[in-house]
């Protein structure tokens, strides 16, 4: 299933207005499960910090989790990075129109090739590992970026039936991925060859935020992939499931997962 094309549509829509984009991320916090775990995540861990931290979004994609890092401290410095450069001179517009430019810029970035040297507090990769393929290097660069004692934080597919694989013989629901999923027993001993300590990971989407993503998000997105039609009957559609996710994802908040289909990771340096 592709869903970069539909990334791409749907960035275009929102782009421009300040209203239009403000209320994609209203709209995204409300229906991704993953954000309402990475805000609980990053709400802890800036109780950590002193004023002035210094922050990575490594992979920004429609730059959500920047503009919720950006409003959550005003002393945060946050850059952004992503391949994809049409989203990078988006968000740059966004935030330059929103007066936030004077500490959050997004920028051109290969996390193969990051080079930045303890630089940064805090690093945030969401939904960005299950797509690369030198994820070792990648969590390397990580730690040579982050300054003493700062933190990663990972947001990725498990291999419990992430990226909606179930078995040995089953595909990946995104095509885009080059990994199903990590185990926790994988990610972890990969971030400690990287030099990483304190590494805490625990599943999330659990059986409620499993249910919820599917309807949420799987079914939507092969509607739209069949045909972008769909997207006239899209807000029908949310009306009518839009509370019965909202229920199922705060008790995925809630609920300590003995497995699940998502992993939420932090390690410090």
């Amino acid at each position: 299933m592709q869903y970069e094309p539909i990334k791409r549509s749907l960035g275009r829509i929102f782009a421009g207005s300040l209203f239009l984009r403000k209320t994609l991320y209203f709209l995204l916090d409300l229906l991704l499960l993953r954000t309402w775990h990475v805000k609980k995540a990053l709400r802890k861990i800036g109780n950590a910090f002193p004023d002035e931290v210094f922050v990575l979004d490594a992979g920004s994609g429609f730059g959500q989790y920047s503009w919720r890092m950006s409003r959550m401290n005003s002393h945060w410095k946050i850059k952004a990075i992503d391949i994809n450069r049409e989203q990078i001179e988006d968000c740059n517009s966004f935030f330059r129109k929103t007066g936030l430019s004077d500490r959050v810029i997004f920028d051109y970035g290969d996390l193969t090739t990051l080079h930045d040297i303890n630089s940064y507090n805090l690093i945030l990769s969401v939904d960005v590992m299950e797509h690369i393929e030198q994820d070792i290097l990648v969590f390397q660069n990580f730690h040579r970026s982050l300054k003493d004692n700062g933190i990663l934080l990972i947001s990725t597919p498990s291999d419990k039936g992430g990226s909606d694989v179930n078995n040995e013989e089953g595909e990946s629901f995104i095509d885009e991925h080059v990994r199903d999923g990590y185990s926790i027993k994988d990610i972890t001993e990969k971030l400690s060859r990287a030099g990483f300590r304190n590494i805490e990971a625990g599943y999330t989407y659990g059986r409620p935020g499993n249910i919820s993503w599917h309807l949420s998000m799987k079914i939507p997105i092969k509607m739209l992939n069949a045909s972008y039609l769909f997207f006239i009957f899209l807000p029908l559609y949310y009306l009518i499931i839009f509370p019965v996710s909202i229920i199922l994802n705060v008790f995925d908040l809630l609920i300590t997962h003995k497995s699940g289909t998502g992993l939420l990771v932090t390690a410090r340096k």
